[in-house]
């Protein structure tokens, strides 16, 4: 993926959220460095901000789609109707402005690669825990959790970053966009999603008291492993 934003702090916010949900990240500080970056690596979607020096956004939107139909994400904080058009027509597939939250970001990114088939969310399993996300939908010990869209983008970050704490921060990050909210929110979903799962099984779900929380499967009692086995199952 290819990000290009000429604020470093920008730059390096969006870089850290987009690696933190598992992408691998280019950055470039101006938009010469961008067209270089995408003809020579070929990045699976392009962030740019539409203000960039040396060469603009809409320009290097341009020279991208000349010889690729990499998905395109223009941020910008020019928000009039013109601006728009003009970043679509030089083939924006999204526009968002300035501020923004990084978990809106992130949806969008997912949204505009389904829709260019190059990558799909996919189904995430851990144990009798089956995560579907393009379905909108989560099983455990096959019986469904019925969880809220949110609850099911919660679960998916904890799945694909399992046996990893994640502190509150970032979780704020890259379920809601910390910015509009504060960590007592994660405390009250990761509760409620906890009683959903332990309806179905023990514990997946541990806090880590201080950092934040972490999703792994139960060890299996002393007795059910074998001599020189692996405690943690699926690992």
């Amino acid at each position: 993926m290819l990000v290009a934003e000429d604020d470093d702090t920008v730059r390096e916010a969006v870089r850290e959220c987009l690696a933190d949900a598992g992408y691998r990240v280019l950055t470039a500080a101006d938009g010469t460095e961008a067209i270089e970056l995408a003809e020579r690596e070929h990045p699976d979607v392009a962030v740019l901000d539409v203000m960039l020096p040396r060469r603009d956004g809409l320009s290097v939107a341009r020279s991208i789609r000349a010889g690729s139909d990499v998905p395109v994400l223009f941020l910008t904080a020019r928000d009039a109707v013109d601006d728009r058009l003009a970043g679509f027509a030089a083939g924006a597939d999204d526009y968002l402005t300035k501020p923004f939250a990084l978990a809106e970001l992130l949806a969008r990114i997912a949204v505009v690669l389904r829709r260019s088939g190059r990558v799909g969310v996919g189904r995430v399993v851990v144990g009798d825990l089956v995560i579907d996300e393009d379905a909108g939908a989560a099983t455990r010990a096959g019986r469904d959790l019925q969880l809220t869209a949110t609850e099911l983008r919660l679960l998916g970050y904890l799945a694909r970053h399992r046996d990893r704490v994640l502190s509150k921060t970032q979780i704020l990050t890259q379920v809601w966009g910390y910015d509009a909210y504060d960590p007592n929110l994660v405390e009250a979903f990761v509760s409620t999603l906890r009683r959903k799962l332990e309806l179905h099984g023990p514990r997946l779900v541990q806090t880590v008291r201080g950092i934040g929380y972490r999703l792994s499967l139960p060890a299996l009692p002393a007795e059910s492993v074998p001599a020189g086995a692996d405690p943690m199952v699926g690992r």
